[in-house]
């Protein structure tokens, strides 16, 4: 069994005298890489601080881009510093500081009731159970460089399923910008304020209860129609459900199928979630505006559709979304011939 070292602060943590740590089994498999004592923690008061040094390249800013619902998102803000982010983690909300050392430690400090949770779930947070060994990446030229350019690009796994479900639900038929923006807005409306020291504006995501408490109107306000409304209620009544899909694994079709259940949660929705909070890392987002282009014009030069596109990424099949990760990771992006997507006004007049 692998076993995380805390350092909590004690009632003596002002005074400089020793703190207290903790040490948390975290299941045999579940990281790899070395976990510093408490001698290297940083003191920090109301903190729980750790570091691992993974025994693989990580770009935790690469990792967890995926996570990050636009530059405004109140729950994940990056800075010269590192990441912040914050959730509600089954032992209360917390705020996390991710920060990347010399040789390539990453720093995690956590503030409020779900600080522990937090940083003994830090390695699986940046994919340290996503496994790329298998993934021939020299298949294509372009997948090859990246792959050698990126090595620190992981799957993240955070584990909570509705925190990627409600913001994967806003994104359904309308542009980015519209659903980052009705995220940003309700977190910021119903959402708690930020543990610890995090930087202005930041809210943890409210629990799925209070997701379902929002009121019609309020959803309007916050520009999001009455069927993606309905969508995150009726996710909300099953909320407990979904989430223990996460204990049978990385996804895949079982999951899926258990997520769709839910009215409204279609193969791409069900995608998107599975892929961040089970770290997925084959399951493609079929019936996406844009995806399906990509692939096809990165991959052989032209666009295709959805059978197109997972036609071509059948040879890595259990790595898909690998593949698609590394395409976007690449720097490539498909010619553009027309229009943008026309943005859709729910709030009315």
């Amino acid at each position: 069994m692998a076993v995380l070292q805390l350092c909590t602060p004690t009632a003596d943590a002002v005074s400089d005298r020793p703190r207290k740590c903790t040490s948390v089994g975290t299941g045999a498999g579940w990281h790899s890489g070395r976990v510093t004592d408490i001698d290297e923690c940083e003191p920090a008061v109301g903190s729980v601080t750790s570091s691992w040094t993974p025994d693989h390249p990580v770009d935790p800013r690469r990792t967890l881009s995926p996570l990050r619902r636009g530059p405004s998102d109140p729950t994940m803000r990056i800075d010269g510093g590192g990441i912040w982010r914050t959730s509600l983690t089954p032992a209360g909300p917390v705020t996390l500081h991710l920060s990347v050392g010399p040789g390539g430690v990453i720093r995690s400090t956590a503030w409020g009731g779900g600080a522990e949770w937090a940083v003994a779930q830090v390695p699986e947070l940046l994919g340290a159970g996503d496994d790329w060994s298998e993934l021939d990446s020299s298949l294509h030229p372009l997948l090859d460089r990246t792959r050698r350019a990126v090595p620190g690009l992981r799957i993240p796994r955070t584990t909570m399923v509705f925190e990627s479900l409600a913001p994967a639900v806003l994104e359904q038929r309308v542009v980015g910008l519209d659903a980052w923006r009705s995220w940003r807005e309700l977190v910021t409306r119903f959402g708690s304020p930020a543990p610890g020291p995090a930087p202005a504006g930041m809210r943890v995501c409210p629990s799925a209860l209070e997701w379902g408490r929002i009121q019609s109107w309020e959803w309007h306000q916050c520009g999001v129609d009455p069927g993606r409304a309905a969508t995150v209620a009726a996710a909300a009544r099953v909320a407990a459900g979904l989430q223990r899909t996460v204990d049978t694994g990385r996804g895949g079709p079982s999951v899926t199928s258990a997520l769709r259940t839910v009215r409204g949660i279609g193969v791409w929705t069900a995608a998107e979630i599975v892929q961040r909070a089970h770290g997925d890392p084959d399951t493609v987002s079929v019936g996406d505006f844009h995806l399906a282009a990509v692939v096809g014009w990165a991959l052989i030069g032209k666009p295709v559709d959805d059978d197109g596109m997972l036609e071509l990424l059948e040879p890595w099949r259990g790595h898909r979304h690998r593949v698609v990760r590394l395409i976007e990771s690449s720097g490539f992006s498909k010619p553009r011939f027309g229009p943008r997507a026309p943005r859709l006004n729910h709030r009315g007049h």
